[in-house]
């Protein structure tokens, strides 16, 4: 009775033991994100990571993760850039509505679309979908002023940084 109770105790361990090492995954939501030296906006950029990039949280903790790369280099995100479930790949095509299927993914991707889209006008889908549903072309031109506009990486940047938003918010006593 006793080697069953050590048994059973001896599976628990290992079963918790494996579950606190497995090492959680998140990816790259955002695009512009960079791997930093600490857990600031100000620190020294390690690596430039690209959407969908897959790394592996080493530390949790306030705004900012400690992350491992799979080419293994080790450095801080900041948490609002990634996601703990994988972006969805973008497809072109289909009845998504008047911005196509890019409503289907994430919010960055949709940001991202809509300002590839503003370059060459709506998807050929995206512009089906609104003459099937009769939308004004006043609508479509409109829409399509909208589009064109264009925010520039610096231009975000200053704007999140001057706005203490994101990775540039000023915490209330310090902190990661």
């Amino acid at each position: 009775m006793k080697l069953t109770r050590y048994v059973i105790l001896v599976l628990a361990l290992t079963l918790v033991c494996t579950v606190a090492s497995a090492e959680e995954k998140r990816w790259v939501s955002s695009e512009g994100t960079t791997l930093k030296s600490d857990a600031s906006a100000s620190a020294d950029n390690v690596a430039e990571l690209a959407i969908g990039s897959e790394v592996s949280v080493l530390e949790s903790g306030g705004r900012w993760l400690k992350v491992k790369t799979v080419a293994g280099q080790e450095g801080w995100v900041y948490a609002g850039r990634v996601s703990d479930t994988q972006p969805a790949v973008e497809v072109e095509g289909g009845d998504g509505g008047i911005f196509g299927d890019t409503m289907k993914s994430s919010q960055i991707n949709t940001a991202k679309a809509d300002s590839a889209r503003s370059i060459r006008g709506l998807s050929p889908g995206a512009a089906q979908y609104a003459k099937d549903r009769g939308t004004p072309e006043m609508y479509k031109k409109s829409l399509d002023k909208v589009l064109a506009r264009k925010v520039t990486e610096k231009e975000l940047r200053m704007f999140l940084k001057e706005g203490r938003i994101g990775e540039y918010a000023v915490l209330l006593g310090g902190g990661k």
